[in-house]
């Protein structure tokens, strides 16, 4: 016999239904959204499942990988669209009956597979994610100060390279005391920032 187990997945929790192959309910389980959770729970009913399905969505990857490569489990994760549309015909949503639609889902084949990237591909797009942030917020500082200096009648150069701002910056603040209490700490938040995109930049 197949037994197919659907989950619905959210951030802190999983609702679990194991189906088997002609669509009857045989377990249900709300757990943890962790990987070895979700495993211990399914092997606690001693039911050789035949694949796992959810819907592609924020913790798609670490489960995917988490029950396939770790646990040995036959995991797809399916199309959201198209899981959407089928869950859309349900009169009571709620994650309990979401997890049965999926699990229905997952028996009928009426589903896309999405493509999983590898884990590196996603350490990359965080790397270039996080050198992305920290350039954007070093811009923002740069703006914020560049606009501070105005009320005080100080107009700085229309264009100062990143890696010159601080050194072309600083002289004209220290020399006032208000504008150094005050702004000071921007430079040193700024300079932070810009040192961290360079080094992130480097990893790149």
């Amino acid at each position: 016999m197949e037994y197919y187990a659907g989950l619905d997945v959210s951030l802190r929790s999983v609702s679990i239904c194991v189906i088997d192959g002609e669509g009857k309910i045989i377990f249900e389980r709300s757990v943890a959204c962790e990987v070895d959770v979700i495993a211990s729970t399914l092997a606690q009913t001693s039911l050789l499942i035949t694949r796992i399905g959810f819907e592609a969505e924020t913790m798609s990857q670490p489960l995917f990988y988490g029950l396939k490569e770790q646990r040995g489990f036959d995991v797809v994760c399916m199309e959201a669209r198209q899981v959407n549309a089928a869950l859309s015909a349900m009169r009571n949503k709620t994650d309990k009956n979401d997890a049965r639609g999926i699990a229905q889902v997952l028996r009928s084949g009426w589903y896309s597979p999405v493509h999983m990237k590898s884990r590196r591909s996603h350490a990359m797009r965080t790397l270039l994610s996080s050198r992305k942030a920290c350039l954007r917020k070093c811009i923002d500082l740069t703006n914020e100060v560049r606009g501070l200096l105005k009320v005080y009648g100080l107009r700085l150069p229309e264009r100062i390279k990143h890696t010159r701002f601080d050194a072309t910056v600083r002289p004209f603040i220290e020399v006032h005391p208000d504008l150094s209490l005050a702004l000071v700490p921007l430079l040193d938040a700024r300079l932070a920032l810009l040192q961290t995109y360079q080094e992130l930049d480097k990893r790149v």
